[in-house]
């Protein structure tokens, strides 16, 4: 896969369910400082509310994820909004659903449903787009072969990530997964640049 999927900016929901509301959000997030940070903000704002439950996923391997019920009964919060954003397919987002408890008991059944459906409105309320996973290149070569690697480079549309032009020239560009191969090919009548993978 060339690429995930996740949310261009921040969405809202309302569900009520017998006095109580569930309010949700879907957030862009990109590591678990900004994930604490929202986090902070939501229980400042809704200060007076009695649980803020949430989940997150981040990275394009879509293996760092967190499920909290904050008191809820357990599994009948974190784990439906988690099932929404795997159902999304979604990563590098956090949901949380706040709820304003309304007197009456909704069971865990009911519970499960609520937290379901305020993650899920909120995710159909998001913009979903699609975020490329980046391969990146450096290329080494003397200043006299310049005007073929810009030109290389500028051909298939990849995009310069950082240059340094100085008695030898280096530039680091970036691909999608899928134009690996392409990238070799297209460097390998220049014999005399330098072509080096990065690690991120």
């Amino acid at each position: 896969m060339d690429y995930f999927l996740t949310i261009s900016a921040e969405s809202e929901s309302l569900y009520k369910e017998k006095g109580s509301k569930f309010i949700g959000y879907a957030l862009p997030v990109t590591n678990e400082e900004e994930v604490k940070a929202h986090l902070e903000r939501l229980a400042g704002l809704h200060h007076q509310s009695r649980h803020v439950c949430y989940a997150y996923r981040l990275g394009a391997d879509l293996e760092i994820y967190r499920i909290n019920d904050d008191g809820e009964p357990s599994g009948s919060a974190g784990q439906p909004i988690f099932g929404q954003i795997r159902s999304f397919e979604l990563t590098n987002v956090l949901v949380a659903v706040v709820r304003y408890f309304g007197g009456t008991k909704l069971g865990v059944g009911g519970l499960i449903h609520a937290y379901k459906t305020a993650a899920s409105d909120a995710l159909s309320a998001a913009k979903i787009i699609k975020e490329f996973i980046p391969v990146i290149y450096t290329a080494k070569f003397e200043y006299a072969r310049m005007g073929d690697v810009m030109s290389t480079v500028e051909k298939y549309n990849w995009n310069v990530v950082e240059t340094d032009f100085q008695l030898s020239c280096q530039l680091t560009f970036s691909c999608k997964i899928s134009e690996q191969e392409q990238v070799l090919q297209a460097f390998e009548p220049l014999h005399d640049v330098e072509l080096e993978g990065v690690d991120e």
